[in-house]
């Protein structure tokens, strides 16, 4: 297992790195939409956090030597369900004509107060 840390992505808020490598996969942990360069939240806007975890996503993937063609599964979780159709929308954008096999769920709270978080698995 190699883990991959990123310098284009948020610091952790916990002890774990931003991915690992395992196998012939990667797992990518939660990303939230802190943006990198300020360590705070892009925004309190939902579309403007779905895009900010997306971007995270995409420096992670980068980092590990992987692109978005290559994600098999996210899981997306939401602070509100009724924040879905606006997730969903900026997320088709992001993957395009990829579609990988999704998971999204609501939850009662994310850490720091997120609205979303994004996690993912992806083949190397």
């Amino acid at each position: 297992m190699n883990p991959v840390l990123s310098d284009n992505a948020p610091a952790a808020v916990g002890p774990y790195c931003h991915a690992m490598k395992s196998n012939g996969m990667l797992y990518v942990s939660g990303q939230l939409p802190v943006d990198p360069a300020t360590s705070k939240f892009v925004s309190d806007d939902i579309e403007e956090q779905t895009k900010q975890c997306l971007k995270n996503i995409e420096a992670v993937l980068a980092d590990a030597g992987c692109t978005k063609k290559q994600v098999v599964k996210t899981v997306a979780y939401l602070s509100d369900m009724n924040n879905f159709s606006k997730v969903n929308a900026i997320y088709a954008e992001f993957f395009g004509s990829h579609k990988p096999a999704r998971v999204c769920i609501e939850v009662s709270r994310l850490p720091m107060d997120a609205k979303i978080e994004i996690e993912l698995i992806a083949e190397l």
